[in-house]
């Protein structure tokens, strides 16, 4: 019952996080994390950050995430997917864009199902995580 529960969750959450998403391309394969400072790139007025979505855990588990684009896949933990996310708006620039990863479940030390841990990180710095699957929330955050 509590594995059906969460699939269905999984399931609506990822709906959500479609409906929320932009109209870039996918994500781009796995790449090391930047550590370099949000920067406006030339006369364009672009603000360019490096984003770091991670999935932590063992075995096999769907993700479902945001990053410059929607996706949802089947894994083998630990995952990780890097992007650059620009910012080109004004209104990006201050409301900021969502990127967010809605863990699968994987077993607990208590046999019992949990989500999996993840985090985002935005330019070499944490900005969010979910307690080492602790908590019921996706990571999510707006990059502005």
């Amino acid at each position: 019952m509590r594995k059906t529960i969460m699939s269905a969750a999984l399931v609506v959450t990822a709906a959500l996080l479609t409906a929320c998403g932009s109209g870039d391309s996918p994500a781009s394969a796995d790449k090391p994390a930047a550590s370099a400072k949000a920067k406006p790139e030339g006369g364009s007025g672009e603000v360019k950050h490096e984003v770091t979505l991670e999935v932590l855990g063992t075995g096999v588990s769907s993700v479902y995430y945001n990053l410059r684009g929607n996706g949802m896949e089947q894994v083998q933990l630990p995952w990780k997917r890097s992007s650059t996310v620009t910012l080109t708006t004004d209104a990006e620039k201050k409301a900021g864009r969502l990127v967010s990863v809605v863990p699968g479940s994987i077993t607990g030390p208590n046999g019992m199902l949990q989500a999996a841990p993840c985090s985002i990180t935005v330019d070499g710095r944490k900005v969010t995580d979910n307690q080492e699957g602790k908590s019921n929330k996706p990571c999510e955050y707006m990059v502005k």
